[in-house]
């Protein structure tokens, strides 16, 4: 009789063993993928065949109900998706709605992982982090390549500097929530030489986010305490003033942009700085012309393009010719120009319920601090052309929420 039940249970158990199986590789998998762009597409794909497989999609209507960014990354892209019907280019409108469907990965990673996968998904993470980072200081250190950026895994300076930021913000994150004497130091060191390494290499809007982020942190884990709140502030501005004054390539980013800001009034916009700002007085200028719906997506770059020729007399009309439009370098003209106030309420929207839903985990600094380095960092680029820093930030967010599920008050976030 035993017998028979065992043989008879034995298809269902074997199943869900690979099920599981398949569920603890994707992660693994995609923690390593996430990296390099044609595998980070391979493992979106793999996730989404994976929690479809674990039996997962029947409970989306009720993830909708109980996770507010779930929600919002639906209604975001819903929303991205329709702005592609009064595109004049629908080809283009699908390619960029594409650049933003890498948010919906969030939502097979989060209810892939469980307690048994967690481990899995967290390796994954370090393994990919740990590699591209060895790879950034063999450039800088042993190459003397200063630029940062990977074409082999086709990642720009900006988007490793993300990486580094958001390393720099979750070390020091995790320091204030460990109680170990000893792991604390070494999460404050390893925090200092990630923050070191930003400092060299040239991506300033994203440095700047770091740093906003980083203080925001810090008086968030000590606005109870006066006294260490003062001492970690000026320790902190101390150091940031040091590895500052040392960064020769801080300096000469800094020269850069004094250089571009003259040539700039001089009426000369074919430099980085001048570039950007010709960039946003475009497109707050076609945002006002179609404020409410915008111009569709995948319509800004093209925007860019006819308009300058004329807009303000010619002022810029030899950008297209000296650099190629891609976008505007800031998340909310960007979406702005795609569709309008529609579109930014619901980014608006989607970064509320970002907060929201670590906020109810009892994760209100972390949920505050990854939303105001998104914010922040959005504001000098559009960061959804550097997927890495949004590929991070999302599985770091799942990670965080089953983590505070399964282990309860684990992560503590008193000072």
């Amino acid at each position: 009789m035993h017998e028979e039940l065992a043989s008879s249970s034995s298809p269902t158990q074997n199943i869900y063993q690979w099920r599981d199986i398949l569920a603890k590789f994707v992660l693994f998998f995609f923690g390593v993928a996430l990296w390099h762009k044609g595998l980070s597409l391979f493992g979106g794909i793999l996730l989404a065949l994976a929690w479809v497989l674990d039996g997962s999609l029947h409970r989306l209507k009720q993830a909708i109900r109980r996770e507010p960014l779930v929600l919002a990354i639906l209604l975001f892209c819903t929303v991205l998706a329709l702005g592609i019907f009064w595109s004049d280019d629908l080809r283009s409108g699908y390619n960029v709605w594409k650049k933003y469907a890498i948010l919906l990965v969030f939502i097979p990673f989060l209810y892939l992982l469980n307690k048994e996968r967690l481990p899995w998904a967290i390796s994954g993470l370090l393994a990919g982090y740990s590699g591209v980072l060895f790879m950034g200081v063999y450039q800088w250190i042993i190459v003397g390549d200063t630029s940062l950026s990977f074409p082999l895994l086709k990642m720009s300076r900006t988007g490793f500097s993300g990486m580094l930021g958001i390393g720099v913000i979750l070390a020091i994150y995790l320091a204030g929530a460990n109680s170990s004497k000893k792991v604390k130091p070494l999460l404050w060191i390893f925090a200092s030489l990630l923050l070191f390494i930003q400092f060299n290499q040239g991506a300033r809007g994203v440095l700047l986010a770091t740093l906003f982020s980083l203080l925001l942190l810090i008086f968030m884990r000590y606005r109870t305490r006066i006294k260490a709140l003062l001492g970690v502030t000026v320790a902190t501005l101390i150091v940031v003033g040091i590895f500052a004054y040392s960064s020769t390539s801080l300096e000469n980013r800094l020269i850069e942009a004094q250089s571009d800001i003259e040539l700039s009034q001089q009426g000369k916009y074919t430099s980085s700085s001048g570039y950007r700002l010709a960039m946003w007085d475009v497109g707050l200028h076609g945002i006002a012309q179609h404020p409410w719906f915008g111009h569709g997506t995948g319509m800004p770059s093209r925007y860019f393009d006819e308009t300058v020729v004329t807009y303000k007399d010619g002022l810029y009309k030899d950008l297209p010719g000296w650099l190629k439009t891609y976008h505007y370098h800031n998340d909310w003209i960007e979406i702005g120009m795609q569709i309008g106030a529609l579109g930014l309420l619901t980014y608006a929207f989607f970064l509320w319920s970002w907060f929201q839903t670590l906020r109810a985990r009892q994760l209100t600094t972390l949920g505050a601090v990854l939303v105001c380095f998104v914010f922040v960092a959005g504001l000098v680029e559009t960061l959804v052309f550097f997927r890495v820093i949004l590929y991070l930030l999302l599985v770091i967010t799942a990670i965080a929420i089953v983590w505070q599920k399964e282990y309860g008050s684990g992560i503590k976030e008193g000072g």
